[in-house]
């Protein structure tokens, strides 16, 4: 089953009233909570190896020596558990021509004037942007942290490669973070998106409002292909 099958197997008008909307399955949402805490044990984790100010962190984890071995491995599980992520989402992450009529308007996405957008997919450019953001600083964070993963990796890339992969690490920990509360700060602008993500639906006008094309889509697949 392809990408795009999977998903048209899972997104789902519900007959009801007022109208539900199927938006995420299980497995998804437990594979984007998973995540989320991954990169928080990581973020504070990394905060506390970061700067002797932030020390007292390691307080969380039992202390340092945890917070050492531990981040490293907390690491490689968001790897992989983003993995699951990318795969089941990258092709609804794919720029379209709407996304960029939709900057060109982004004074009317931040007063809420939405009637003046264009009709968007799944994910609007906004959205787009997190998750490109996410893989790409993911990506260089587990490159980086391989390299710098001395007790596993000792003579994996010379002393000055190693040096250079902790500014790399550091400075894409610093930019991920900014991703990761510019998301935060997306999911409440947006009402509905956090109910999204932990009820796994959406009413009926949230999808007409935000996500048309991708509810027009979905009604003309269910006239096409009756539900089960």
């Amino acid at each position: 089953m392809t990408q795009r099958e999977y998903s048209e197997s899972t997104d789902r008008i519900v007959q009801t009233e007022p109208v539900v909307v199927k938006r995420y399955i299980t497995f998804t949402r437990v594979n984007h909570w998973f995540t989320a805490l991954c990169f928080i044990v990581l973020m504070l984790s990394g905060f506390a190896l970061f700067h002797p100010a932030l020390f007292g962190l390691t307080a969380l984890f039992g202390g340092g020596q945890n917070a050492r071995w531990l981040h490293p491995f907390v690491g490689v599980a968001l790897s992989i558990s983003f993995l699951g992520m990318f795969l089941q989402l990258a092709h609804l992450n794919i720029l379209r021509r709407e996304d960029l009529v939709w900057t060109r308007h982004i004074t009317d996405v931040v007063s809420g004037n939405e009637e003046r957008l264009p009709e968007l997919g799944k994910y609007n450019f906004g959205q787009k942007l997190v998750f490109w953001g996410m893989f790409w600083l993911i990506l260089v964070l587990l490159i980086s942290g391989v390299a710098m993963w001395i007790q596993y990796f000792p003579e994996l890339v010379s002393i000055e490669t190693r040096r250079i992969a902790i500014l790399v690490h550091s400075v894409s920990a610093v930019l991920i973070v900014l991703v990761f509360i510019l998301h935060i700060f997306a999911a409440f602008w947006t009402q509905g998106t956090i109910s999204a993500m932990t009820r796994g639906t959406v009413s009926g006008g949230w999808s007409w409002r935000h996500h048309r094309k991708w509810l027009r889509e979905l009604a003309r697949r269910q006239r096409t292909k009756p539900a089960e």
